[in-house]
């Protein structure tokens, strides 16, 4: 009986510190590019409307509002990451009765899951859309002649640089679930 229960204790031990460090990697990954996708999405929105920008047409502000939402959707997903690094201290504990049960862990997960799934979709919808009319715009035909210059059919810096915060998002909302996915496999051996 004793040996069982040294077995079952450092298979939670284990898996407390699987949740701790896999759960502070996936934190700091989504953090890291999170914050770099939303400096840009917002430097983007402030230069758009300030400058008059071409970027201002229908498509381009379809995508640039589905990033927004893959944004939020990222910041839930690094409260979860940041959820699952409490739950691996809260594995430690000697005290069962402060323990998450493991059914409260899954559900959890499985959370982390449909967040990050979530946002991935409508990042990579709003990454289409804005992508879509970059094309657009780049094989228009007064994007290729001279002759009746137009300066709203140029894709500027600033274009490319929505692009890739959106591919930036989509690399977080990946990150997070794969950590969700390697946890919940750890966690039902």
């Amino acid at each position: 009986m004793s040996e069982r229960t040294d077995s079952q204790s450092s298979q939670i031990r284990a898996i407390a510190q699987n949740f701790r460090l896999v759960g502070w990697i996936s934190f700091w990954i989504q953090l890291v590019l999170g914050v770099v996708s939303t400096i840009i999405v917002l430097l983007f929105s402030i230069f758009s409307q300030r400058a008059g920008s071409p970027s201002n047409n229908p498509g381009t502000g379809f995508g640039v509002f589905l990033a927004i939402c893959g944004l939020v959707t990222l910041g839930v997903g690094i409260y979860l990451a940041f959820r699952y690094a409490k739950t691996g201290r809260q594995l430690m504990s000697s005290n069962r009765n402060n323990r998450p049960s493991k059914l409260e862990t899954v559900q959890v997960l499985r959370l982390g899951l449909m967040v990050n799934l979530l946002g991935m979709l409508v990042t990579l919808l709003g990454a289409q859309a804005i992508v879509g009319t970059l094309v657009a715009r780049s094989i228009s035909s007064q994007a290729v002649t001279t002759q009746l210059f137009d300066p709203n059919r140029i894709i500027s810096g600033l274009d490319m640089l929505v692009v890739q915060a959106n591919t930036n998002t989509v690399s977080a909302h990946f990150a997070g679930l794969a950590a969700s996915i390697w946890l919940l496999n750890r966690i039902t051996k």
